[in-house]
């Protein structure tokens, strides 16, 4: 067995904060005839590091007056390039890097706060610039009243009309890698930069109308508001979480199977629509509760791997709510609802169920649900690698490849991932070669086993095996998203 390099956590965040003077004169001629309070604060921290690459987080706090538009300049010193950044966008020209607001973060009011995230490479050392500029004017402490020249006139250029690209959101990152997302379902936020469709649609119990949530913003977090507002004195269920790659894979209501749900007609019982809220990025959301005899499906998709073909998945979870049933899954399954044997599924399972295999300690785990059989590494049973894991916002990571396979997991909240399992298929007859038929199921096993709870925020599965550079990208993502 061999075990892939994790993400490791610096053991303190290297951080830097500089006091940045505003000259009102650098936005853009806004402020030409009166002195303005200016001033402000910068954060830059280093919050994960693996061999020639890091992850950092900047946060900029306005001390002076409000501004309605910035940019970030600092110079590297030692050869690190940005790869990836998120609520903003960048431009590199050698050592400089220059940073602007994205539609939704260039006002920032008197006290106020922006960030963004992205991650770079380093090769060998990797220090904290020296120094930051914000609208062009270089720190130099404090917070002064500052009165542009009389003489010097207002800029003739006009501004740009094209608005900044939008930020970079996990399948757009997953799309850079070379392993585009071909399913990607939350009812929390857009995983897309450019998403401004449906995220899930609920129904009301009152009259049993229907309405599609969507973001607040293109690429942004769901408009909870509109949920209440339209489930206000009643109750709601979720009736479909759409699918934002534009292949059609969302899913709705699991139909029976090798076990029968306990809604009519056997079918799964929809998720109550209010019963996992949360907060992600300072805004309300709710995720999906699955309580036992919950479950989506899709048995006809779109692009989802079948026989052999590689394929990786995540998924955001609530660590702290599990149980030992099956089977809390998310991820590829059988297209008729039955066991079909050894290697048929390759899935996502959280839990901590015992009866097919476990890791180290008394659970909860990450594992991988092959089909009559959830997997914590190559053993049947036991493997000591796969550690007992519950933060209360889980990024649980399967993918799979012909005779390769891993098991990945981190807190969403903050920090890397670690891999917990990097080799090759299981040491059981049936499962190389794989034999995945391409469904999708969410909170249920592939024979729709429907005894298992959970809560799920968020996830995707892509076409190609991820790097783990990639996933460590998407990891950043996360934690920058702020679950609450």
């Amino acid at each position: 067995m061999k075990r892939g390099k994790a993400w490791r956590r610096l053991p303190g965040l290297v951080a830097a904060l500089a006091t940045l003077v505003l000259v009102g004169g650098g936005l853009v001629g806004t402020r030409l005839a009166t002195a303005a309070a200016a001033g402000c604060q910068v954060s830059y921290a280093v919050s994960s590091q693996w061999p020639g690459g890091f992850g950092a987080n900047v946060t900029i706090t306005n001390l002076g007056d409000p501004v309605t538009s910035w940019r970030l300049t600092w110079d590297f010193g030692a050869g690190q390039t940005v790869t990836q950044l998120w609520n903003g966008s960048y431009t590199q020209s050698g050592a400089q890097v220059t940073v602007t607001n994205v539609s939704y973060n260039g006002s920032i009011p008197t006290g106020g706060t922006t960030s963004f995230g992205f991650n770079g490479t380093a090769n060998g050392s990797n220090p904290v610039p020296a120094s930051f500029a914000l609208n062009g004017t270089t720190c130099t402490g404090g917070v002064t009243p500052t009165t542009p020249p009389t003489s010097t006139p207002p800029p003739t250029t006009p501004p740009p009309t094209t608005p900044p690209p939008s930020t970079q959101q996990p399948c757009d990152i997953y799309a850079a890698g070379g392993t585009p997302c071909v399913a990607a379902h939350s009812t929390t936020r857009a995983l897309y930069g450019a998403y401004n469709g449906p995220l899930y649609q609920v129904r009301r119990g009152s009259d049993n109308i229907t309405r599609d949530i969507g973001p607040l913003a293109p690429g942004g977090v769901a408009n909870a508001a509109a949920q209440d507002s339209f489930c206000a004195g009643t109750t709601c269920l979720i009736t479909i979480i759409y699918d934002q790659s534009g292949r059609g894979n969302k899913l709705t209501q699991a139909p029976p199977g090798g076990f029968s749900g306990p809604a009519p007609g056997g079918y799964d019982n929809l998720a109550d629509a209010t019963l996992a809220p949360t907060t992600v990025g300072g805004h309300k959301a709710y995720g999906v509760y699955v309580a036992p005899g919950t479950g989506y499906r899709n048995n006809s998709t779109n692009g989802i791997a079948k026989g052999d073909q590689p394929e990786g998945m995540y998924a955001i979870l609530d660590g702290t709510h599990y149980n030992g049933g099956c089977c809390f899954d998310y991820g590829n399954a059988e297209t008729n609802s039955r066991d079909n044997g050894n290697g048929t599924m390759e899935a996502i399972y959280f839990g901590n169920n015992k009866v097919w295999g476990y890791g180290a300690g008394n659970g909860p785990w990450i594992m991988a649900d092959l089909e009559n059989g959830l997997f914590s590494g190559v053993n049947q049973k036991y493997n000591a690698n796969d550690p007992s894991i519950s933060h209360r916002y889980l990024t649980a990571i399967v993918k799979g490849e012909p005779n390769h396979w891993a098991i990945r997991g981190g807190n969403a909240q903050s920090g890397g991932l670690s891999t917990f399992y990097n080799g090759v298929r299981p040491n059981v007859p049936g499962y190389h070669p794989m034999k995945k038929e391409g469904a999708i199921i969410l909170g249920i096993g592939g024979d729709n086993s429907h005894g298992a709870r959970g809560t799920f925020y968020e996830g995707v599965m892509t076409s190609g095996y991820p790097s783990d550079a990639t996933e460590n990208a998407v990891q950043a993502n996360i934690t920058a998203a702020g679950y609450r």
